[in-house]
């Protein structure tokens, strides 16, 4: 046990570090001050309480769940239901407000899907245990498993990305003034610049002409006139890679390895 936890009147308090998607951070604590921890400040009360978390040695990923109100107006119910929190890393940790240095942590990981009744919401903790799950070596496959622009691709996203200013919108898809050839952008990526879905990221499902179709329809509301940044996609093809992108050289796939097809044949079978 750390000594700073040993003395006959423990001076804790409770830390949250929440990092977005989008690269926002927000801290808060039990504390009655606010704290400043790594550079980031810790805002006091914000009315959330941990359940009870427990360490075990198995392998399984953690379930820790978290309850708490909304009192702080930096994690509003509007960006609850957007999504913008989904996939946000947190870190739980108990410090000694009157050296910060002291601390020990308790939970990390990724947030789980929030859900909220009332004024109250819960979200699911999953540990680094979690990652046990995934596969530790890449299988095979016709198409690129690398991500596009990404360290294996090797190319540039800024080549491939453009601001256009959103005309129209019915649903899912979207109208963007400048856009002349919607289909570059199949597969790829939208990010809201401006309005109230700022800093909202949204996959491409397709597009055409003027018109781009997101994978679903954005969950705030949305305005003609506001900005957005589309990065182009890549079906992951290797014709695509070499003849569109000039970059079969970090193609990482296997386009010519024999399918389920060639495992099926027979003497005389087609």
């Amino acid at each position: 046990m750390p000594h700073w936890l040993d003395e006959p009147c423990a001076t804790t308090a409770y830390v949250w570090t929440m990092i977005r998607r989008d690269g926002v951070a927000l801290g808060f604590t039990s504390h009655d001050r606010d704290l400043v921890i790594d550079g980031l400040l810790h805002r006091a009360g914000p009315g959330m309480v941990p359940s009870a978390i427990v360490e075990t040695a198995k392998l399984e990923g953690d379930g820790l769940d978290i309850d708490g109100g909304l009192s702080s107006a930096a994690i509003s119910e509007a960006d609850l239901d957007a999504g913008r929190w989904d996939g946000a890393t947190l870190e739980i940790q108990l410090v000694d407000w009157t050296d910060t240095a002291n601390r020990r942590s308790l939970a990390k990981g990724e947030l789980g899907e929030l859900s909220r009744s009332g004024g109250a919401f819960r979200a699911e903790l999953r540990g680094p245990a979690a990652a046990l799950d995934r596969p530790v070596a890449p299988r095979t496959s016709p198409g690129c498993r690398a991500d596009f622009c990404g360290r294996e691709c090797g190319l540039d996203a800024m080549r491939f990305t453009r601001d256009f200013v959103v005309r129209g919108i019915e649903g899912e898809k979207l109208t963007l003034g400048g856009l002349v050839d919607g289909g570059l952008y199949r597969f790829g990526r939208l990010r809201f610049l401006s309005g109230a879905a700022c800093g909202m990221i949204h996959d491409i499902a397709d597009g055409a002409g003027a018109d781009i179709w997101l994978t679903e329809p954005p969950r705030l509301v949305l305005g003609e006139g506001v900005r957005a940044m589309l990065t182009q996609g890549c079906d992951r093809s290797i014709a695509t890679c070499a003849g569109r992108f000039g970059n079969a050289v970090n193609f990482r796939g296997e386009p010519h390895l024999p399918g389920n097809d060639l495992l099926t044949r027979y003497p005389g079978g087609r």
